[in-house]
């Protein structure tokens, strides 16, 4: 038993020695190389300027042409070709930061004549509404917005021939700077810093879209989303720029995200200016808007990892950033070969975005046969009446009968003028002798407005309808009827705004165009064929909407306007087969007959 007690006692023993043992010459030595290496990084993380602070730049005036900003700093030109040969993008990299702040997109002008000006994307910073894109590494020795870079290979960038730019900071690391574009809108800017000094480095990637004031045009387009635009964290995020400066001037002008991969922006109407950051990679995503010396600046950018570079150690990051026209076919191959998510959801698909993007497919498709996407909106509102046929056709039908029962609803007016519920009775009882459904007329309308409201949306937003000319003086289904009644449908040549006080209604609602007068006399038309309503009142109003609806129209897109004429038409040509096969009164028969009578 003592024997069993000793051996207890000095089992316990040597246990408690071994484990003083590990723990004094074991854990406590690798406890404090850890703290000193803890400490070294976050000494060396002090460093790095923190991901919030130099996100905005200094402020600068933006009182400099774009030529003049241009010439402030050397440059390495920008010259890249599509698939057909054809010039996609021109511009500049600025070596004073390493930035692309000057691009123009070669394939889209900003008018529809033939020399107009190309659209230019990005411009330097200290111009009115500078705009450009920003990448690299924060931290102690890390170039920043004034460092000039040498051109270490490449003397012009292009699809073919990518761009390497160096520079050494006084603390001995290395930076170079790879630029890579391909034949259309993708840039992938690779940045490696290789530490040549004897104290280790720590870097923070960050990628940084930003603009310095708003052009004129940017942010009015009510229908189109624009200003801050990214997908993160499996949502779409939307930021205009109007509820964005307000956001601002209430201290809320920041908003940030963490997220792994995805995309995010800066879009107007249809261009986009994106990073797309590795898509494995855990990032610190952010919206910021701000004001400096009276200049409103839009950030969108990102920040990752930090990295601790090591005395001859070498780190790299890869970020692609899409600066381009919004083409829907463009976007989706990205999204597919990149594997970004939903970036095609730049455009504004809007919310009946399961309405809107198969027309603009079906548009696109008859496009691919037509070649005019004039034609193409016909064809596709040819498709709409077809599938909708069976139910107009019933719908067409009711009002027919409705309108040949007007005499007798007349009759029961006239019979029970003092009895409303009598004459209600009888009036039901009217519609279900001659099975008729008074409801039924509203149908067509009901069914017409989601694809007008789709339609307007495709026109809306897809760069592809920009510019998109029909026959003659439809040079650009996108805008708005250019002919006006004011100006004799293009005889007369002066500025309607130069009118005293009325210049600016007669170029907006009140100018007229030859389409948008078709458009109104078939509404008349439809509204003729329809059943008389049963108050005096409701039929005045019914009479008066085709004007209204006339003058509504007349600043909406001239592809909308041809969509609905079309689609109007259509209607009537159905309605009217119906008429004649019920010996219904209407409109077109009466016309006939006035002429075949004077004949006569």
């Amino acid at each position: 038993m003592q024997k069993e007690s000793r051996n207890t006692i000095a089992f316990f023993v040597i246990a408690i020695i071994m484990l003083f043992g590990y723990q004094m010459f074991v854990l406590e030595p690798q406890a404090k190389a850890k703290k000193a290496e803890l400490a070294a990084k976050v000494a060396a993380e002090k460093k790095v300027a923190p991901a919030d602070k130099p996100l905005v730049p200094t402020a600068v005036a933006g009182n400099l042409s774009r030529t003049a900003a241009i010439a402030e700093s050397p440059r390495v030109p920008i010259a890249t070709r599509g698939h057909d040969g054809k010039p996609v993008l021109t511009g500049s990299i600025n070596l004073t930061g390493g930035r692309i702040d000057d691009l123009f997109l070669q394939q889209y002008g900003q008018t529809v004549a033939k020399d107009s000006p190309r659209v230019d994307l990005l411009r330097p910073e200290g111009t009115s509404n500078a705009f450009f894109a920003e990448f690299g590494w924060r931290g102690a020795g890390a170039p920043d917005s004034k460092t000039v870079w040498t051109v270490k290979r490449g003397p012009t960038l292009t699809e073919k021939t990518p761009v390497v730019l160096s520079y050494t900071s006084p603390q001995g690391l290395v930076f170079d700077r790879t630029i890579a574009v391909d034949d259309r809108y993708l840039f992938t800017i690779t940045d490696t810093v290789t530490n040549t000094g004897a104290a280790a480095a720590a870097l923070q990637p960050y990628a940084a879209v930003r603009r310095a004031g708003l052009p004129p045009e940017a942010g009015k387009g009510q229908n189109v989303h624009e200003g801050a635009v990214g997908w993160l964290n499996k949502e779409l995020r939307l930021k205009k720029y109007k509820p964005w400066q307000k956001e601002a001037a209430k201290g809320k002008g920041e908003t940030k995200w963490t997220a792994t991969g995805g995309w995010l922006g800066i879009t107007d109407k249809y261009w986009l200016t994106a990073i797309i950051p590795n898509q494995a990679e855990q990032i610190e995503a952010r919206y910021l808007q701000a004001t400096l010396n009276g200049r409103d600046y839009y950030i969108t950018d990102t920040a990752g990892a930090t990295r601790t570079v090591a005395p001859g150690a070498t780190a790299s990051e890869t970020t692609r950033r899409f600066a381009g026209a919004k083409r829907a076919e463009v976007l989706k191959s990205y999204q597919k070969a990149l594997g970004v998510p939903e970036l095609d959801r730049a455009i504004d698909w809007g919310v009946l975005f399961f309405l809107t993007r198969p027309f603009f497919m079906a548009l696109e498709f008859f496009y691919g046969f037509v070649g005019n996407f004039g034609v193409a909106i016909l064809m596709v509102t040819l498709c709409v009446r077809i599938l909708l046929f069976p139910l107009a056709n019933k719908s067409y039908e009711s009002m027919s009968r409705m309108k040949k029962l007007t005499e007798p609803m007349n009759a029961l007016k006239e019979k029970h003028k003092d009895d409303p519920a009598k004459l209600q009775a009888e009036t039901m009882a009217l519609y279900q002798r001659e099975k008729v459904n008074p409801v039924a007329g509203c149908l067509p309308l009901f069914l017409q407005i989601p694809v007008f409201l789709a339609f307007y949306k495709v026109l809306s937003v897809t760069i592809e309808m920009r510019h998109a000319p029909f026959v003659g003086f439809v040079k650009d289904l996108s805008a708005r009827d250019p002919t006006n009644i004011w100006q004799l449908f293009g005889l007369l040549h002066y500025d309607l705004h130069s009118v005293p006080l009325v210049g600016v209604f007669l170029a907006g609602n009140l100018g007229l165009g030859i389409c948008v007068l078709f458009y109104g006399f078939t509404m008349w038309l439809t509204t003729a064929m329809n059943p008389p309503a049963p108050d005096p009142m409701q039929q005045r109003i019914f009479q008066l909407m085709p004007i209204m609806f006339t003058f509504i129209m007349a600043p909406f897109a001239v592809g909308l306007i041809i969509y609905w004429t079309f689609s109007n038409t259509l209607s009537i040509l159905q309605q009217y087969i119906i008429m004649h096969r019920l010996k219904v009164d209407n409109p077109i028969d009466k016309f006939i007959s006035r002429f075949t009578a004077k004949a006569a």
